[in-house]
C-alpha cells in the first residue's frame, strides 16, 4: 500500500474512511459492550476476534446478521487511514508492537478532529454562512493544522476545549442557515424524542441539536434545513424522509438509521446498503 498525503483542508472527501489504508484501528483502540449494536464485550486496544491478519474484517457481509449493527453505523471521518499513513507514517502495530499504545490512544483523538473538520468543512460551502466563511476557514485550518501534528501532540490535545471553541461557530452557521426557512421553526434541541410519532412532520429549519430520536417514525418527514448535529438517529425510520439541505448530518447518523430508495440525502452522504 502507497503512503498518502495528509488530507487537503475543506475538502470533504478526504475526510471519508478509506479501510484499505487503515490498520484496522476501530476494531482494536475502541471499546464496545455487548448490546443491540455490538453481539459480545470488548474492552479497548483488544483486537476484535473478527479481525483478520490483513486488518479486514471476516464477518464484515454479515456484520448485521451476526449482531453487530454498531460497526456498520460507525464512521471515522477518514482518521483510521490518517493515523495510520500519515501520523505512524505507515508503520504497522502488529510488525512493531512498541507503537500500538500510543496509536490507539491518537485514534479517537484525530476522529474527534475530523468529525469537526466535517461539519467545519460543510459551513464554508454554505452560501447562508458567506458573513462567517472567513472566521470558519481560520478554524478549519487550525484544527487541519493540529490534526497533522505529531503523536505525542494529539495525545496531549484538550478536544473538548476545541469542540468548545468552535460550536459556537457551527452554531451561528445553523441560525443562518434555518433563518432562511419561512415561519415559525421547531426547536427540539436535545428533545426526548425516542420511538416519537413524526410521520410526514414539517420539520424544515428544526432545530434538532442533539435530539435523541431513537425509534422515532419520521417516514416522509421534511428535514430540510434542519439542524441535526450530535442527533441521536439510531434505529429512527427514514423512509420517504427529505433530508436535502440539512444542516451537519453524518455518514454515520445516516447508517444508524433505517430508509429506503425514496429517502433524500445531502449529496455527500450515501445511501448505506441495508436500507
Amino acid at each position: 500500500m502507497s503512503e498518502r498525503e495528509a488530507p487537503a483542508p475543506a475538502d470533504r472527501r478526504n475526510l471519508l474512511a478509506d479501510c484499505e489504508y487503515c490498520f484496522g484501528l476501530c476494531c482494536v483502540a475502541l471499546p464496545f459492550t455487548a448490546s443491540a449494536d455490538f453481539a459480545v464485550d470488548k474492552d479497548a486496544g483488544v483486537p476484535c476476534t473478527h479481525l483478520r491478519a490483513d486488518f479486514r474484517c471476516d464477518i464484515h457481509a454479515q456484520l448485521r446478521e451476526r449482531g453487530f449493527p454498531g460497526c456498520t453505523a460507525f464512521d471515522c471521518f477518514g482518521a483510521g487511514q490518517k493515523v495510520s499513513r500519515t501520523t505512524f507514517g505507515g508503520r504497522d502495530w502488529r510488525q512493531e508492537p512498541g507503537t500500538a499504545g500510543r496509536m490507539f490512544q491518537v485514534f479517537p483523538v484525530v476522529r474527534q478532529l475530523h468529525e469537526l473538520l466535517w461539519y467545519l468543512a460543510e459551513a464554508v460551502t454554505l452560501p447562508q454562512a458567506r458573513s462567517l466563511h472567513g472566521e470558519l476557514r481560520r478554524a478549519l485550518n487550525e484544527i487541519e493544522d493540529l490534526s497533522n501534528s505529531g503523536a505525542e501532540t494529539l495525545a496531549g490535545l484538550d478536544v473538548g476545549a476545541l469542540r468548545e471553541g468552535v460550536n459556537p461557530l457551527l452554531l451561528r452557521t445553523s441560525e443562518l442557515v434555518r433563518a432562511q426557512v419561512p415561519g415559525r421553526r421547531k426547536n427540539h434541541r436535545g428533545a426526548d424524542l425516542m420511538g416519537a410519532r413524526l410521520r410526514g412532520a414539517d420539520l424544515r429549519g428544526a432545530n434538532l441539536r442533539g435530539a435523541y430520536l431513537i425509534a422515532a417514525d419520521l417516514r416522509r418527514a421534511d428535514l430540510r434545513a434542519a439542524d441535526l448535529i450530535g442527533a441521536d438517529l439510531r434505529d429512527a425510520d427514514l423512509r420517504g424522509a427529505d433530508l436535502t439541505g440539512s444542516v451537519f448530518l453524518t455518514q454515520a447518523q445516516v447508517n444508524a438509521a433505517r430508509g429506503d430508495s425514496a429517502t433524500r440525502l445531502p449529496a455527500a452522504l450515501t445511501r448505506p446498503a441495508h436500507w
